[in-house]
């Protein structure tokens, strides 16, 4: 992976995100304690190159000023690099993502028949259960 793509028509070099290795937690053995297999990935929004003013302020007003990542699922640090980078820019993909907005419709012709309809036979169902009148 050489940059984040979170959107199209968005790249964010690699060189922009700081990548952070620790000792990871869990179980691993003697592995686990020599190896700093966790990987910590951030991404400084503000001074992110590739993001516009409005995706910048959009990204920072949903995931606030520090965008991070972290991975340690795996013994290997290179895949869990690999790992808290996709994370990150799946945040970041769904932090730009904008809600096409909805367009009130009117209700067809037939819809209004079908409702109509629908309504007269609850009617005439709740009719049919109650005691005839005297008058009939």
């Amino acid at each position: 992976m050489d940059a984040l793509r979170p959107a199209r028509g968005v790249t964010i070099p690699l060189d922009a995100v700081t990548v952070r290795t620790s000792r990871s937690s869990g179980p691993g053995g003697q592995h686990a304690n020599v190896t700093a297999s966790r990987v910590e990935v951030l991404l400084d929004v503000a001074s992110a190159p590739g993001l516009s003013d409005a995706q910048r302020a959009r990204v920072i007003g949903r995931l606030g000023p520090v965008v991070r990542a972290i991975a340690q699922e795996n013994r290997s640090q290179l895949r869990n690099r690999e790992l808290a980078l996709e994370r990150l820019e799946e945040r970041l993909r769904q932090a730009l993502h904008v809600e096409r907005p909805r367009r009130p419709t009117k209700p067809t012709k037939g819809s209004k028949v079908r409702r109509v309809d629908a309504k007269k036979q609850r009617g005439e169902k709740k009719a049919s259960r109650r005691r005839p009148n005297a008058d009939d």
